[in-house]
This record gives C-alpha cells, sequence and structure tokens, in this order.
C-alpha cells in the first residue's frame, strides 16, 4: 500500500484568499515565498459528555472542521492543541489522547503558498459543562462553531475532517497505540 501510494501524484487543496500565519512562518515566507513549507500541525476532535462534536466553519473554505492548527517552535503538540482549541472557540479542553499521525496532502493558498502538514490528530473534552457551553468564534479563522451529533454532522464537512475521524474511529477500536495513516 505504501510503495503504490507514493507513486501517485500527491493530491492537492486549494483553498481560498484567508490564510493567517503564525509570526515565524510569515518570516519564512519572506525568504522563500511560496516554495512548499513542511510544518508540523495539530487537528483536535473535542467530545463534551453527551459525545457531541465541537466543529468551527472556516472562513478560508465555508466548511464545517475539526480544530486545528500550526504547533509553534518549541511548544508541545498537546499544549498547541489545547490553545487551538482556546483560540478558535473558546473552549478550555484537556487532551486524553494521541490518536493518530498523518500527513496531509499538498495545500495551496490563493496567493499561493504551499504547505504540507505532519498532523498530530488529539482526542479531547471540555474541562467542564461550562466550559462547553462557551463555545463561540475566537478568531477571525472560523465563521461558526457548534456542538454536533456523531450521526448528524453537517453536509458541508470538509473532507479531511471525515477522513480524521476515521482515524479516530480506528483508535478506538484498537489497542489504544496511535494510528498511523497510510
Amino acid at each position: 500500500m505504501l510503495a503504490r501510494a507514493a507513486r501517485r501524484a500527491p493530491p492537492r487543496e486549494r483553498l481560498p484568499s484567508f490564510h493567517a500565519h503564525p509570526p515565524y512562518v510569515a518570516g519564512l515566507r519572506e525568504r522563500i515565498g511560496t516554495d512548499l513549507l513542511w510544518l508540523p500541525g495539530v487537528t483536535v476532535v473535542v467530545r463534551d459528555d453527551a459525545g457531541l462534536l465541537l466543529l468551527a466553519r472556516r472562513a478560508d473554505s465555508g466548511l464545517w472542521a475539526l480544530i486545528s492548527g500550526i504547533v509553534d517552535p518549541g511548544e508541545e503538540p498537546a499544549v498547541a492543541a489545547v490553545r487551538e482549541v482556546a483560540e478558535e472557540t473558546g473552549v478550555d479542553v484537556v487532551v486524553d489522547a494521541l490518536a493518530a499521525v498523518s500527513t496531509t496532502p499538498e495545500t495551496v493558498y490563493a496567493n499561493g503558498d504551499r504547505s504540507v502538514y505532519l498532523d498530530l490528530l488529539f482526542r479531547a473534552r471540555p474541562v467542564s459543562p461550562e466550559s462547553a457551553a462557551a463555545a463561540r468564534v475566537g478568531d477571525d479563522e472560523n465563521l461558526a462553531v457548534g456542538w454536533f451529533a456523531p450521526g448528524s454532522l453537517p453536509d458541508d464537512l470538509q473532507p479531511s475532517t471525515r477522513a480524521r475521524l476515521a482515524l479516530l474511529d480506528a483508535f478506538e477500536a484498537g489497542s489504544g497505540a496511535a494510528v498511523f495513516s497510510a
């Protein structure tokens, strides 16, 4: 399976004009332009006590997605996961598992920037019911946030979110060790 996947051209995702950079990525972009960057990222599946999933409607694509972001230099990935959820949704969470490790397809942003992400998929839960109830749009990366039943996810769901939820399902059905996608 790996050899066959390596021979195929990697899929690419083109995103609309909205594109936010952490300051260190902006500095790199000043030096390398739109050349391909390999970046560490986190995606967080947040489930409340009722099993509802926290999703955000992305400003760049208009699609609903799991919370994700870039790990800052020197930052622990689980800390980045907690930070991203708080920044984007106002919900304070505790990470309880690293569920999967994968790479993303090459993303080409409207300005031509190209990135591939090493994605660490974390499972998390709100620290309290009050924190879950405080969900709100916390930054300009998202247009809306909401809690959804796993069987009633929005139709306009980002394809990578479905893939990551499948990785979480594989993790939860397995031995408890992180899943590595091929």
